[in-house]
């Protein structure tokens, strides 16, 4: 009877393990390419075969592509939002002289027609059948020739002509450090559709998100380039490029002017490449881990930074694997050709002028989002503090990991960034779509500060040991799949046995803030009563520090009734008392220590600074 009650409990989790994973599904586009570029006009063609799998319960009648170059285009949405916007993007804008007065003026509204950037598409095919395609700015939308059923594949075909824009934003040509082709977002690329429904959103300068899939991208250009991007080079002996010797043996025919540089980039939701003519490439060897390539200006001044950031790169992916988990390709590429830093498939494109620092400070960044952007990939349009929030988190991390000096708070400017957008009165809701945010600074605050600030301040809630046990379940059981801010949550009640639901929603769908203050300390007897109050809408637990007059401290600990959770002493060198718990309902909440008044030096809210209390100044009490 025992092992037949055994069985069927194991067959019923076999059960429930099978249905949680039959409920999961996300589409899958596996692209295949052949784009050839004119590097004198800047124009290229191509054509694309692109194999669809509705993995979804629901029968698709139309699907979605982006065509995120023809933003660049004076009229475009991008560009009137960029002349609307309050605090217009610094690189997207030009100072001009109207009556006499400076004022900034939209860098694509003066883009001549040479100089524009786009992409349209023709003779769209669905399994060699002509289907409707019709192109809204940077949308285009296919009205299938043939509905595509739940569990079918179907294959798509298209041709396509591209101008690559002077870089105004991200892609482009002739960047200021004079990198000739930043090659991301070129092509049509799926939109994503999910359980949510279409994701196809215009290109108006925000973030991106894509569907899964293999890429195999042949790349035709004049022979004197040299390329790198997302993927494995499969042809280092035609190129001459890929391999630190490679370039030793080629042989060029003599009439050759062009060649085909042939890529694979495997489970991966988009693909980018950049192309000049005087790159350097080097190689660095993650231990057990990745090959780091690293393609640069041959310019006199840069190359010492370029050379000495390689080994500080090696050892942050290894921090990264370590801290989150590894790295999942055998190969990242870090180019100079981005404006800024961007993200993309196994590479990212940055500026590559600058101090040995800032170099650091972006490739820190920009590889940090290969674990949250291009492995998780959240939906950066509606959730962007997930990538940004939680890649600023590692890359705080592991710049601290490197540094001679360590901090005790490696987040403190990200609360800082935080508590003063809080107080200004222009924040919103971390919820709010990223094209819809008032301003830039805001939404740059919400996404990289308040998103960092979400994991730094879940240490204060859970304690240090569950938040890094949080970070490497997540990545481990969501990678590949496009986690929501619940699966974050869940993961951390699953980790922690705390509930959580409470934080999530305040912290992300609502502007509530966290503000604690001690009210008054009072003498009662041979006993002194702290009297504490929430002032702010959200609530927190509560760590109080007392100081002595002596110099001794110790700390009390008030839970969070809503939380059902009692956290781990973070300081066991320093004796801790767990008091009743403090509900949300009542604002005033009350301490007793047998001693009194005069015997305490200080007492302290969150010695540890990892509550963000928007206003600090009533936190703490000192002896006068």
């Amino acid at each position: 009877m025992k092992k037949l009650i055994l069985l069927s409990l194991l067959m019923m989790n076999i059960g429930m393990v099978v249905s949680q994973n039959t409920s999961y599904w996300q589409q899958k586009a596996d692209y295949k390419m052949e784009v050839s570029l004119d590097v004198k006009t800047y124009l290229y063609k191509g054509k694309q075969e692109l194999v669809y799998s509705n993995n979804s319960n629901d029968t698709l009648k139309k699907v979605y592509y982006h065509l995120f170059n023809n933003a660049f285009q004076p009229g475009s949405e991008m560009d009137i939002r960029l002349q609307n916007i309050k605090d217009p993007d610094a690189r997207m804008v030009t100072k001009v002289k109207v009556d006499n007065k400076e004022v900034k003026e939209s860098r694509i509204k003066s883009l001549k027609p040479n100089e524009i950037g786009f992409l349209h598409v023709s003779n769209f095919k669905q399994d060699g059948v002509a289907a409707s395609a019709k192109e809204v700015e940077t949308i285009l939308e296919v009205t299938l020739a043939k509905a595509l059923l739940p569990g079918e594949k179907t294959t798509f075909t298209l041709e396509f002509e591209g101008q690559v824009p002077v870089q105004i934003r991200r892609s482009g040509r002739n960047n200021k450090e004079g990198v000739e082709l930043s090659m991301a977002q070129w092509y049509p690329k799926m939109a994503e559709f999910d359980f949510e429904g279409w994701h196809a959103d215009p290109y108006i300068a925000r973030e991106f998100h894509g569907v899964w899939g293999n890429f195999d991208v042949k790349i035709t250009i004049d022979k004197n380039y040299v390329l790198g991007g997302s993927g494995y080079l499969q042809n280092p002996n035609e190129v001459g490029h890929g391999y630190q010797d490679a370039g030793a043996n080629v042989v060029y025919p003599k009439k050759t002017k062009l060649l085909t540089w042939h890529f694979i980039a495997p489970n991966v939701h988009d693909f980018t490449w950049a192309a000049d003519k005087n790159y350097l490439h080097d190689i660095a060897k993650v231990p057990d881990g990745a090959t780091l390539h690293f393609l640069y200006k041959n310019k006199p001044k840069i190359i010492e930074n370029w050379k000495k950031v390689q080994s500080k790169t090696v050892e942050l992916m290894q921090f990264y694997n370590a801290t989150v988990g590894k790295y999942p390709y055998d190969q990242y590429s870090i180019i100079q050709g981005g404006d800024g830093g961007m993200e993309y498939a196994m590479c990212t494109l940055i500026l590559g002028e600058g101090t040995y620092d800032g170099l650091l400070g972006v490739i820190a960044h920009e590889m940090g989002h290969s674990w949250f952007q291009h492995i998780l990939a959240s939906n950066e349009s509606k959730h962007g503090w997930m990538d940004e929030g939680f890649t600023s988190f590692i890359e705080d991390l592991g710049m601290n990991e490197l540094a001679d000096k360590k901090s005790e708070n490696p987040f403190e400017g990200s609360y800082k960034s935080y508590i003063n957008m809080a107080n200004s009165g222009k924040e919103q809701p971390q919820g709010t779509h990223a094209d819809r945010f008032d301003e830039n600074r805001v939404y740059s605050i919400t996404s990289y500060s308040k998103g960092e600030v979400f994991l730094a301040q879940l240490q204060y809630l859970i304690g240090k040991e569950n938040l890094f046990k949080t970070l490497k379940r997540y990545y481990s059981e969501f990678k590949f799949k496009h986690p929501t801010p619940n699966d974050i949550k869940r993961t951390a009640e699953r980790v922690s046995g705390a509930e959580l639901d409470w934080y999530l929603t305040d912290w992300t769908l609502t502007t509530n803030t966290i503000d604690y203050g001690i009210k008054s300390v009072i003498d009662e007897g041979d006993a002194s009563i702290i009297n504490l109050e929430r002032i702010g809408r959200m609530p927190m637990p509560i760590d109080l520090e007392v100081e002595y007059v002596g110099g001794n401290k110790e700390t009390f600990y008030v839970p969070l009734r809503m939380m059902s959770f009692v956290k781990v002493n973070p300081n066991p060198a320093i004796k801790r008392t767990i008091l009743n718990d403090w509900a949300w309902g009542n604002p005033n909440y009350q301490i007793k220590i047998p001693t009194n008044k005069s015997n305490i030096k200080k007492i302290t809210i969150d010695p540890s600074g990892l509550m963000a209390d928007v206003k600090k100044d009533n936190n703490s009490y000192e002896l006068k």
